[in-house]
């Protein structure tokens, strides 16, 4: 695994605020830094969680100016968190205590393939066959607008030929699916190991784009986002969504979560705007020289981000310490890994890169949720861990 700051950082990184997190052995805890050129700057003693830094409204300043404590080489750090050692200073998923929600089936391509997922039962050997069925009869179901009167005709039509799908409702109905991904503080960053259920014998990575929100609702920022699923369990019931999703290390976040510029100030700024543009690119290289590569782009997304950030706070639900929120992706492999018509699936020491030019490079390496580090820093700990160090 290859990281360091020039494959790692985003393109315009001398104009971008980022935030990180950094595990400190010697204080047994999280750190929450900014990126400045060559180092990380610690701001923990200003905010002592990036759920916290998401509450200023001086938070790029912070970010930005700041006098800060301990600072750590960026190329250190990274070569550390690549590395299999835990007693030096390595990264970690810049999110803390935000809640880590998701939104899937935001994209047409992908609606598709969930289509499939739940025809084949989760069969992986199927799946060929019944995508060229569905094709022609659902295919130009999934370019409507949801929610729109088109799409309510296309669900009477496709109900009464016995075709409708609950992939179907979430995907051009009038409510998005949103669910919770994963637990407070459970995700990993960058360089980490990635885990999927071992008895799973279908299953991708999804690369997805990811907004960062306050306790308000409002979009704070963005960063980069794997949503590994397990088609095969899904597929079974999407009452097993769960279990297909939340697992040991099946969600990873980084490298950096990139604020939005306070006045647009910096290089050409960015915000939401440039989120709507963005292109996601990804890149899977297997031990066995497979290699897969794909792109997701933002301007295909079905319902417009803000639409999906309203379905997950408002008057019926809020969020206290902020939240996280997948956007959903467009890419599902189909191509052909292991036997023909079974598409793709993961093996164990495939190596992840998602990237965007705007957001930089996630990269993870492929393991089973039973083999990957057990996740053991939890909320309690962390507060713990803050209140000794006295920046509670």
């Amino acid at each position: 695994m290859n990281l360091t700051p020039e494959t790692v950082l985003p393109d315009d990184a001398e104009d971008a605020l980022l935030v990180a997190r950094v595990h400190e052995p010697e204080w047994d805890g999280p750190c929450v830094a900014a990126v400045r050129g060559a180092h990380l700057v610690d701001l923990t003693s200003h905010v002592p969680t990036v759920a916290d830094l998401l509450e200023r409204e001086d938070a790029g300043r912070l970010v930005r100016d700041a006098p800060g404590g301990r600072r750590w080489p960026l190329d250190e750090l990274l070569a550390a968190t690549a590395s299999p050692r835990r007693d030096i200073p390595q990264l970690l998923a810049p999110v803390d205590l935000q809640v880590i929600k998701a939104a899937g089936v935001t994209f047409a391509e992908s609606l598709m393939e969930r289509v499939i997922e739940e025809r084949t039962g989760g069969d992986p050997t199927l799946a060929a066959r019944t995508r060229e069925r569905l094709v022609s009869f659902v295919g130009p179901v999934t370019e409507v607008r949801p929610g729109s009167p088109e799409a309510a005709k296309a669900k009477e039509i496709l109900q009464a030929d016995g075709l409708w799908s609950q992939y179907l409702e979430v995907g051009i109905g009038p409510d998005p699916e949103v669910f919770t991904k994963a637990p407070v503080l459970s995700a990993v960053g960058t360089g980490a190991r990635i885990g999927l259920l071992a008895s799973s014998v279908w299953n991708n990575p999804e690369p997805e784009v990811v907004l960062a929100a306050d306790s308000r609702g409002r979009v704070r920022g963005a960063l980069l986002g794997n949503d590994v699923n397990l088609r095969d369990v899904e597929g079974r019931s999407a009452l097993l969504l769960p279990r297909a999703k939340d697992n040991n290390a099946s969600c990873a976040l980084g490298p950096f979560l990139r604020l939005f510029d306070d006045a647009g100030t910096r290089g050409d700024g960015f915000g939401l705007d440039d989120v709507r543009e963005l292109e996601v690119a990804l890149d899977v290289t297997g031990t066995d020289g497979f290699v897969l590569e794909g792109s997701s782009s933002m301007r295909r997304i079905s319902r417009d981000v803000l639409d999906l950030v309203a379905s997950v706070h408002g008057d019926h639900h809020q969020h206290p310490d902020g939240f996280v929120l997948f956007t959903g992706t467009l890419f599902a492999p189909t191509q052909d890994r292991d036997a023909p018509g079974e598409g793709f699936t993961h093996h164990e020491g495939d190596v992840v890169r998602i990237s965007s030019p705007r957001l930089g490079s996630l990269v993870n390496t492929v393991t089973t949720s039973e083999a990957a580090p057990p996740w053991e820093y939890g909320i309690g700990r962390l507060m713990r861990n803050l209140a000794g160090r006295g920046v509670l």
